[in-house]
């Protein structure tokens, strides 16, 4: 079970870049929630993924060398999770229920390649959750990663909506 859980369902063997697959799994599980529960459900699963990813990281690293194996990539999914927060929000906002919230998919690129930037090149605080070594550490710089990555979504969104005004 730890296992399904810290490799997203496996995701996490998937090579090369298996970072980059797990966050993209989680747009596509970010979307399939938004689905069924709209952006709440994924707002309310996101502490889940993140206490269930932090307990399937310490069973799954535990006594090994490496504390942050590549194909552990719930920390990913959690992240990604909330660097789409604003778009989900967003699109409810604009009225836009089922498939139709795809019509923001400049929203969801940006959280996604945001996501990865700062996930790859760990600025600041993200740095340092990185450096923590263990479990914590694992999940931590990608939950940083993913403010950083809603931050950025948010500050794009009013550039675009509020100052060019489109």
């Amino acid at each position: 079970m730890t296992r399904l859980i810290a490799t997203f369902f496996y995701t996490g063997y998937l090579k090369p870049f298996s970072g980059t697959w797990g966050s993209a799994a989680g747009v596509i599980a970010a979307f399939l929630l938004f689905l069924l529960g709209g952006w709440v459900l994924v707002a309310l699963l996101t502490p889940v993924a993140f206490g269930l990813g932090w307990w399937a990281t310490a069973v799954e690293t535990a006594g090994k060398e490496n504390h942050d194996p590549s194909e552990v990539v719930i920390d990913e999914v959690a992240g990604q999770w909330i660097a789409l927060l604003p778009v989900l929000i967003g699109a409810t906002h604009a009225g836009l229920t089922g498939p139709n919230v795809l019509e923001l998919w400049p929203g969801w690129l940006t959280a996604f390649f945001a996501f990865r930037f700062f996930d790859i090149l760990k600025p600041g605080p993200i740095g340092w959750a990185d450096r923590q070594h263990g479990p914590l550490g694992v999940m931590l710089d990608d939950i940083f990663a993913g403010i950083a990555a809603a931050i950025t979504v948010g500050l794009a969104a009013y550039v675009y909506h509020g100052i060019l005004g489109a």
